[in-house]
């Protein structure tokens, strides 16, 4: 019976957290504009609910590599656009394909609007992609890439780089882009110089989103 009540416990405790987690965001006063970022994944997602939920603005995947088109694209991008969200196009970068490749994809798929806000470029390690080729191979490609879908949106990119992925190849000093780092709950800090945005959390509900969406903040 003991080791029954204290499973209990236990799993009223997970609960608890689990619930504070799902509903966290850094506070407001701190951080004034905060959003989403999305992709397919999130299914159909009813957008003036969102934005009515404190959603101020979306980052939506558009494209991955070379070849993949994000299927929920052209929607979210009309339903954010009718919700009065401001919204952008994120890349899901490959080291395994070609720079100019990848922004062909990139600049076919994005319509240049002035009111989309700057284009993101995601650098993750994935299980697509086992290839770690050298420093300066990734810097001259990333360059290329972001050369060309900048002259395509005519706004500067972000760049939004894991941490595994910054420690190897140090994109904080190799490239002057704004950088847009993760850390669930705590501020980042694994890039040599600071981030603009932060994906704050990859578990938060939003109401009118399938699943929980990666919550993101704009340094002040």
């Amino acid at each position: 019976m003991r080791f029954g009540l204290i499973t209990l416990a236990l799993l009223i405790i997970a609960l608890v957290l689990r619930n504070i987690a799902v509903g966290w965001a850094p506070p407001r006063d701190q951080y004034p504009v905060q959003g989403i970022s999305v992709s397919q994944s999130n299914g159909d997602i009813v957008w003036h609910i969102a934005g009515a939920t404190g959603v101020d603005f979306a980052y939506i995947t558009a494209t991955r590599g070379a070849d993949v088109r994000d299927a929920n694209f052209a929607a979210n991008m009309k339903g954010a656009r009718e919700a009065g969200i401001r919204f952008g196009a994120l890349h899901e970068y490959s080291l395994c394909k070609l720079a100019s490749d990848q922004a062909t994809l990139f600049v076919t798929t994005v319509p240049r609007a002035e009111n989309i806000l700057p284009p993101a470029v995601r650098l993750a390690f994935g299980d697509d992609c086992n290839e770690q080729p050298g420093r300066a191979l990734v810097l001259s490609e990333l360059n290329t890439f972001l050369n060309q879908i900048e002259a395509h949106s005519g706004k500067t990119a972000i760049i939004a780089v894991s941490p595994d992925f910054e420690e190897l190849y140090d994109l904080g000093s190799g490239i002057n882009r704004t950088l847009w780092l993760e850390g669930n709950f705590f501020p980042p800090d694994y890039a040599t110089k600071p981030w603009v945005m932060w994906r704050a959390s990859d578990m938060r509900r939003v109401s009118g989103v399938d699943g929980p969406v990666n919550w993101n903040v704009v340094r002040p």
